[in-house]
């Protein structure tokens, strides 16, 4: 594999591919629209499951369980059965939001957000799951992406999607402070999606409608671009032994059929090599 050349590792043809997790020696990622989660080893060998809410996101658990996030709200997945149980509702009272992003902090917190499913109203908030305890941490997105953290932990990255804007907080005992705009998109480039740091400290976006990969400097330089064959690039994770092998979800939703036609790979789960190693995925405690 060419350093820095995507290459289509899987023709899944996912609707919305997202959430894309390295855990055990495996990729395991979520097609929202389609409702499965599917896992790809490096070998070939891939598996999929059906799940009963579109799932947003994945999040391990030591025990060899995920957490995942869905529409109906938080579940336990177990890959080896198959099995999903409904561990809590989240936003009962907003039945047109789904949960979208998630990630797991060093602390082994758990960081998520919500949406507005059919993208127009700011119901999305940002949340923070600590010993079964649910807590609103952010407010006022229409789309909400990310989260991901510093090396250190300090600094979480929050995206707004449809305002082009990934924020930067101050993370201090689990609380966050001083929002700022970390990085705002330039117009033509595409939207921002999910995010995820590096071993430097670097963070890496995927780029929906913006044919392409970013990587940006802790100070928010934009220092490397990684460009697609497909429009709609949503996610990355670090994988393989050293952690440098990145697997990129994609998406076709939103293509017309003329863009599909031109598109034939959108959907599927791509992975190019990196200079600098990813961060080990932390599990929910």
């Amino acid at each position: 594999m060419a350093l820095n050349a995507p290459q289509w590792v899987w023709p899944v043809a996912a609707t919305l591919g997202e959430g894309p997790v390295w855990w055990n020696g495996r990729l395991w990622f979520a097609d929202i629209k389609q409702q499965k989660i599917h896992r790809f080893d490096p070998s070939g060998e891939t598996q999929s499951w059906a799940a009963p809410s579109p799932v947003g996101f994945l999040a391990p658990r030591a025990n060899g369980h995920f957490i995942a996030g869905t529409k109906a709200g938080l579940y336990n997945f177990d890959p080896a059965g198959g099995a999903f149980a409904l561990l809590c509702a989240v936003e009962p009272d907003l039945p047109g939001n789904r949960l979208n992003d998630g990630a797991v902090d060093a602390q082994g917190r758990l960081w998520f957000g919500s949406m507005d499913d059919d993208e127009r109203v700011a119901t999305g908030r940002l949340y923070r799951l600590e010993n079964s305890t649910l807590t609103v941490m952010d407010e006022g997105y229409v789309i909400t992406n990310g989260p991901a953290f510093s090396p250190d932990g300090r600094t979480l990255y929050h995206t707004d999607t449809l305002q082009k804007i990934i924020y930067a907080f101050d993370v201090e005992a689990g609380d966050v402070r001083n929002k700022r705009i970390f990085i705002r998109i330039e117009d033509g480039a595409g939207y921002p999606d999910g995010c995820v740091v590096d071993a430097q400290g670097c963070l890496w976006t995927g780029m929906f409608a913006g044919w392409a990969v970013r990587r940006y400097s802790p100070q928010g330089a934009l220092l490397q671009t990684i460009e697609f064959p497909v429009a709609n690039v949503t996610k990355i994770a670090f994988g393989g032994d050293d952690l440098k092998t990145v697997y990129a979800t994609t998406a076709s939703k939103g293509l017309s059929p003329t863009e599909l036609e031109t598109q034939p790979l959108a959907g599927g789960l791509f992975a190019f090599r990196a200079d600098v190693p990813g961060l080990p995925q932390n599990v929910v405690a």
